[in-house]
């Protein structure tokens, strides 16, 4: 006989401010089966969770619903109580009152008696709950990394340095990121080649590091512990290892008019190329689309006949690997929103009006200038410039309404180094806020302004255009009642909206992963599990997730490489044991399943396999669907899709759903 017992939590005042969560413990110790029911004010608390272990030992019960906030949240909490106290954890059963009632309900007698439907609904389900037990799969001791920027050096070396072996897949031919585009960086003005390139040098020589640049994800498949990854490693036609990274191919390639990424377009670079001089690897690769070599049927071939190592391979394939992980860590950074997204500024139509990330170019010393801050149409260094904040951020218009977080600091820095080379200079910045809300950040801005003498105009920009060989800037003062303000410049930088990485979106349906409406990966809990996704073993790092400045990147980095040192630290993973199972029956049918195998079909995690049912004397007597406990992950897809329900959910069954629906219809 069935001894349950309920306990309802008031979650402060949560629930308990429009639920009667007194009287829906009373209540329901009136139900059939339940042996014991009451209420406290944080049931997740120590005292809370003594109080069950007690109740269960004390009352004999063989069954627990805990009424209080998101299994997602506490369900882990409570059966671990559960099981504390001697009964199996899964004859625990969490009713969520708080989203499904309280915070979705006004206070009345109608919202208590839904909080007591609920709890009903739960009590029937535990009645027919089985004893389950995790299941037991090896670990794969190795981390893929995806993304060669400062997140994924920080938490590759992280990884490596515990003794783990790091696979580190990068898609252009250097590791670096942005990061090895900046000049300096805030709010140190420390050079940012001089903090990153030992880094990149680090992860290239250090033993448990495997570099695959010039690669991307191709597929994904298996569970945490075990996953299943195949790797495009993009034909490079250069041999890297034969390659010294000499340069003479890249010095004497005749095309040379190749718009360089690296320097956001504001100079160009050869057929053949390495990114920048620090690139690692520092050697080269070709660049297919732009080689007269393929794009004119093998004219050219001059970086061939130069190359003392022998090193060019015109003939190269891509080639496809297949590795086994134990857990993904994704950091694969943002892009910038490209200015022409905004035409009131000009962008496109004046050379003069450029980003921030090309003026991070034209400041640094190894950029297109040398480090000389100079007009790109003339090359005169500017006498005036105007930088515009929050261009696309903050702008629903513009289908943008959330903070860049890193503009307002590295729009102060741009503005210092102006400043810093350009002494009479005189630098403007429209903002609509500053938001400096890091250690040393509001005084770093407070320096720009006071000691280099910026001029901050709180207000936007409403229109940039051309005239008389001058940009003149539109806008107005908000601090001045709302004063137009017209400023004649020679430069205008644009502070544009950071924005999703354009892969991000395929990346994470490969992955099998959540993101939000602007492609920004989501985090499994934003306070409970912020590095990790809903899928388990994949963990973000960086700015894949959201905008995020460089300390933060590297702390977030920091903190995925740790949850995947900790799934290392055992030679096996526990898993919850909610999975799909094929029913077996007695002979000479061993099972229901007919073998149409549609459950294969729609499986998203592909852990529906096939198995030879065979009599005494090794006859096949029929092919049947059978679950890899490993990969399943409890959707509940296959078993919609059985047509004859051979198949059912651990902890969901056919008979545990429909006796919940029938607490309800049975009021």
């Amino acid at each position: 006989m069935a001894r349950i017992g309920v306990f309802i939590c008031h979650c402060g005042e949560n629930i308990s401010a429009t639920v009667d969560v007194a009287k829906v413990a009373e209540q329901a110790g009136r139900l059939s089966g339940v042996a014991y029911s009451v209420d406290y004010k944080y049931m997740c608390s120590d005292p809370g969770q003594t109080l069950i272990i007690d109740a269960i030992r004390e009352h004999k019960l063989t069954g627990v619903v805990v009424a209080a906030c998101s299994p997602r949240m506490h369900e882990g909490t409570f059966r671990k109580a559960t099981e504390k106290a001697g009964i199996n954890p899964y004859l625990c059963e969490m009713a969520n009152i708080r989203e499904h009632v309280s915070w979705v309900h006004p206070k009345s007698d109608a919202t208590t008696q839904k909080a007591l439907d609920i709890v009903r609904t739960l009590v029937e389900k535990v009645k027919k709950n089985s004893a389950l037990y995790p299941i037991k799969v090896p670990i794969t001791k190795t981390a893929l990394v995806i993304g060669g920027g400062i997140a994924g050096i920080q938490a590759a070396l992280d990884v490596a340095n515990a003794g783990h072996r790091v696979i580190m897949v990068e898609k252009k031919p250097s590791i670096g990121g942005h990061m090895s585009q900046l000049s300096e960086t805030f709010p140190t003005l420390d050079c940012s080649q001089c903090i990153l390139t030992p880094r990149m040098v680090e992860v290239a020589q250090h033993p448990n590091i495997e570099l695959l640049t010039y690669a991307e994800v191709e597929k994904v498949s298996g569970f945490i512990g075990n996953f299943d990854v195949t790797i495009r490693m993009k034909a490079k036609s250069v041999d890297m290892s034969k390659c010294t990274g000499c340069g003479a191919c890249w010095q004497k390639c005749p095309s040379k008019k190749i718009p360089d990424e690296f320097n956001e377009g504001m100079g160009f670079r050869t057929a053949i190329y390495s990114p920048f001089p620090q690139a690692v690897p520092n050697k080269p690769v070709i660049d297919r689309q732009n080689c007269t070599w393929f794009t004119k049927g093998g004219k050219c071939g001059l970086c061939q006949k130069v190359c003392p190592a022998g090193a060019i391979d015109y003939n190269a394939q891509d080639e496809l690997r297949d590795v086994k992980v134990g857990a993904i860590i994704t950091a694969t950074g943002f892009d910038l929103k490209h200015a022409d997204f905004f035409p009131e500024y000009g962008y496109g139509q004046f050379k003069d009006v450029i980003d921030g990330m090309q003026f991070e170019r034209l400041a640094s010393a190894s950029g297109p200038t040398a480090g000389e801050i100079r007009r790109p149409s003339d090359g005169k260094i500017p006498e005036k410039i105007v930088f515009v904040a929050c261009a696309g951020s903050r702008d629903k218009a513009k289908g943008i309404e959330y903070c860049s977080k890193i503009c307002c600091m590295y729009t102060a820095k741009h503005a210092m180094l102006y400043k810093h080379k350009n002494h009479e200079g005189k630098a403007y910045v429209f903002y609509m806020d500053i938001r400096a809300a890091g250690k040393d950040y509001d005084e770093f801005v407070r320096r720009a302004i006071e000691e280099d003498e910026v001029q901050y105009i709180r207000g936007r920009v409403a229109r940039i255009y051309e005239k008389n060989g001058k940009l003149i800037v539109k806008g107005v003062d908000t601090m001045m009642n709302s004063e137009p303000v017209e400023i004649e410049a020679d430069m205008v930088v644009l502070a544009t909206a950071v924005v999703a990485n354009r892969d991000a979106e395929p990346l994470a349906q490969k992955l099998h992963i959540s993101y939000n409406k602007h492609h920004f990966f989501a985090e499994a809990h934003p306070k409970l599990k912020p590095v990790e996704t809903n899928t388990a073993g994949i963990m973000l790092a960086g700015a894949c997730q959201s905008a995020k400045d460089i300390p933060e990147t590297v702390a977030q980095a920091s903190a995925s490489a740790s949850k995947a040192i900790g799934l290392f630290s055992s030679d096996e993973l526990t898993r919850e044991p909610i999975v799909a199972v094929v029913n077996r029956q007695a002979p000479p049918q061993f099972t229901s399943c007919t073998g149409c195998l549609l459950c294969q079909e729609v499986c998203p995690y592909h852990a529906i396999e096939t198995e030879e049912i065979k009599d005494r004397a090794g006859n096949v007597l029929k092919v049947a669907a059978r679950v890899n406990a490993g990969l399943c992950q409890g959707c509940g897809t296959c078993v919609a899709m059985c047509r004859n329900k051979s198949i059912d959910l651990q902890g969901f069954s056919n008979e545990q759903m429909l006796s919940e629906v029938m607490a309800l219809l049975n009021d």
